[in-house]
């Protein structure tokens, strides 16, 4: 650390300690990461929760991943639910999205499937890829809701435009089998070439079955739509924090 970084780090720190919200849930961040201090996920949880207790979505959603997790305070789902509770009441999309994955899988709540599609629905509606694709789930299941294809494919359809590889298989499988949307093997081709293009096994096996039934100039087709395809960004999701909590869930 660079004696600029050090003074940075003493006026950030001072910040905090005199109740600057901003800069606890920075700290807070900088100790979870490592950013510029030696990673300690215990003080990380104290500077979140300073910050949580003034209010900041934020931080209450930081601290809630902390008890998720486990991460600088003993885990304890109800806490984290608590504090998931907190952030998504002020509309923070991925404490929504957490907290819908508590009531779907009976964690520090009982099981409620119409509170989870409530709480995913709400961040899927902000545009948070992973809500959307876990209500087009739950639509084909009929969990929580009426079951529902073409619903189900709405959703699909709203991840699949961001790129996100589960959603795209499942409207490729739903285009292939006519299910909530009329069959169409270009539509389904398409979808399962995305999919491979992204690593993924299922979707080179699906797109060479599918291949099967449809003419060369249906295959050209299809490639052209893959090659010309672009994901719609609709969440910024690359910062430090997001994606060492998404390698820690999976």
């Amino acid at each position: 650390m660079t004696n600029d970084q050090s003074t940075d780090l003493e006026k950030l720190i001072q910040q905090a300690s005199q109740g600057d919200a901003d800069a606890q849930v920075y700290l807070g961040v900088a100790y979870a990461t490592g950013l510029g201090v030696p990673r300690d996920y215990v003080q990380a949880a104290k500077w979140y929760r300073l910050a949580a207790d003034q209010g900041v979505a934020e931080a209450q959603f930081k601290l809630g991943v902390a008890y998720d997790t486990g991460r600088g305070v003993p885990q304890d789902d109800a806490q984290a639910v608590k504090w998931y509770r907190l952030a998504a009441d002020q509309g923070d999309a991925e404490a929504q999205f957490f907290l819908g994955g508590m009531y779907g899988t009976g964690r520090g709540v009982p099981q409620d499937y119409v509170q989870a599609m409530k709480w995913f629905r709400l961040a899927g509606d902000q545009g948070h890829e992973e809500a959307q694709f876990n209500l087009g789930v739950m639509y084909v299941a009929g969990q929580g809701v009426p079951q529902d294809d073409a619903q189900a494919v709405k959703w699909f359809r709203l991840a699949a435009d961001q790129g996100f590889a589960l959603a795209q298989n499942n409207l490729g499988v739903a285009y292939a089998t006519g299910e909530g949307v009329p069959q169409d093997y270009v539509q389904a081709h398409m979808w399962f070439n995305l999919v491979a293009a992204q690593g993924e096994e299922n979707g080179k096996n699906s797109r060479d079955l599918v291949e099967k039934n449809m003419t060369p100039q249906q295959i050209e087709r299809a490639q052209e739509l893959a090659r010309n395809w672009e994901p719609k960004e609709t969440m910024s999701k690359n910062n430090d924090f997001y994606l060492e909590f998404r390698n820690l869930k999976s």
